[in-house]
């Protein structure tokens, strides 16, 4: 075995991991060891790279390319006469790509971390305390530590149909760097990143097919929000649901994908295809069974509602994990909280803090916006409890009139007899901003009748969207 080199605290991942150090752990001597994300293995986790942040910035000039298919509802002429593909690729990695860079350089030179050593690589478990580290060159290093804490994150999953790896389709790694933009494109996935990917690519020009293996998009959301916006996606873009992929062909012209529906083929062919079926978490890549470590069935570390890492149900002690490979939720604010909990409780083992104490909300950067906190209608009436359900349509109130929308709306369930809060759901313009609302009513222990008409709701704003539901609760 290789000279081992033993530090207080070995952190894995530069994600959510990232914010890990600091001012209060300067007396620990800290490894961090991050193999980096994407084809480029480039140092600061998915979020910074590959996930929220650039896609938001694509889906926001997307937003502004779509302008013209709604400018005619309201008496005004617009034409979107070039889509400049560089231009947008290079404005927004201009702007990551240098903080990605300098988040490495922080932590590998910067008097802040002379207390961390930064090792680039991948780490894989010896043992509980043990890892080894390959590094880019295949050079390999031995460190052992007190405390781990797993922060390293998910990659892409390819399905496992004839001949997709050998068609060499996009992930989310890489469909943000095209070289160029497509004619066609085929998104074989229909959750959050494809229909987020989905409303980009058509907003630029590009002609879009979603296929979907489920009769709707976007399953995760409440059934009447997955509907509709399977509804209006059908209308802007070809939608290909209850269709299986049987296999996947590369041609001189771009891909071809052969599927099945009712029995009878279905034959798809687009320039690219950008394959978005979901996520795996990096559990495999760090061997955790030679850690003694348990993973669910999709490869999540399983931890308790502190962080600590479970081994035979039971807590391994020294050992925390965070993020997308621990959480079902995949979310960068969940990782983000996760983290702040695994940092305190590090520090302070007679006080632990449990992570799962708040609803997790979630945000969906499509063409309507879609949002989501709590249970879904479907979950409420199985739980046996009494509910009460009420949806406000945005057309109902006067800024819908300004928006001229038709199809948005917000779904509030609520306990029928003290009206506590227990699942909101939202699609249509800045779902993802009224949800919060909801959110801190939820998180602090309002009801909707604490909230409902205790305050004053600006007339005539978006929230009073969320005041008309919240009022036929009450």
């Amino acid at each position: 075995m290789n000279d081992v080199t033993h530090y207080d605290i070995a952190l894995i991942g530069s994600g959510s991991a990232n914010s890990f150090p600091g001012p209060e752990l300067a007396d620990r001597r800290i490894v961090q060891i991050d193999r980096g994300v994407g084809p480029q293995q480039v140092f600061g986790g998915t979020c910074l790279n590959l996930g929220c942040i650039p896609t938001k910035m694509f889906v926001h000039t997307a937003d502004l390319a779509r302008t013209p298919a709604e400018a005619g509802r309201f008496g005004l002429t617009e034409e979107l006469r070039h889509v400049d593909w560089p231009a947008i690729r290079d404005r927004i990695f201009g702007r990551i790509d240098p903080i990605t860079a300098g988040g490495e350089e922080y932590r590998r030179d910067h008097e802040d971390n002379q207390n961390l050593t930064l090792l680039r690589g991948t780490a894989r478990f010896l043992d509980r305390r043990t890892l080894r580290v390959t590094g880019d060159d295949g050079a390999e290093r031995t460190v052992s530590a007190d405390t781990v804490v797993l922060g390293a994150g998910s990659r892409p999953v390819l399905p496992p149909i004839d001949g997709l790896a050998e068609a060499r389709p996009h992930t989310s790694d890489t469909i943000m760097r095209l070289e160029r933009l497509p004619s066609s494109l085929a998104i074989l996935g229909s959750g959050v990143i494809a229909v987020e990917m989905a409303h980009v690519f058509a907003s630029f020009g590009v002609e879009v097919t979603l296929i979907a293996r489920s009769a709707e998009v976007l399953r995760a959301a409440d059934a009447d929000v997955s509907a509709r916006l399977t509804e209006i996606l059908g209308e802007r873009l070809r939608l290909e649901t209850d269709l299986t992929t049987t296999a996947v062909h590369r041609t001189a012209e771009g891909v071809e994908l052969r599927g099945e529906r009712d029995g009878a083929e279905v034959l798809i062919r687009a320039e690219e295809l950008l394959v978005a079926v979901g996520r795996r978490p990096n559990s495999d890549l760090l061997d955790v069974t030679a850690a003694g470590i348990d993973t669910a069935e999709d490869g999540r570390v399983l931890v308790d509602e502190h962080q600590r890492v479970l081994g035979d149900g039971q807590v391994l002690e020294g050992l925390w994990a965070l993020g997308d490979l621990s959480s079902p939720h995949q979310l960068k604010h969940v990782a983000n909280h996760e983290q702040r909990i695994v940092r305190h409780n590090i520090l302070h083992p007679h006080q632990l803090r449990r992570s799962d104490t708040m609803p997790v909300p979630s945000g969906v950067f499509t063409h309507p916006q879609v949002a989501w906190v709590g249970i879904d209608e479907e979950e409420a009436r199985r739980s046996g409890r009494p509910v009460r359900v009420a949806v406000q349509e945005y057309a109902s109130i006067a800024y819908g009139w300004a928006l001229e929308d038709t199809t948005g709306f917000v779904k509030i369930i609520a306990d029928a007899e003290t009206t506590e809060i227990l699942g909101a759901h939202l699609i249509g313009p800045e779902a993802t901003t009224l949800v919060q609302l909801l959110i801190q009513a939820m998180s602090t222990g309002q009801t909707a009748r604490d909230i409902a008409a205790s305050q004053y709701w600006i007339h005539p704003a978006m929230p009073e969207l969320i005041e008309n539901a919240l009022l036929k609760l009450v």
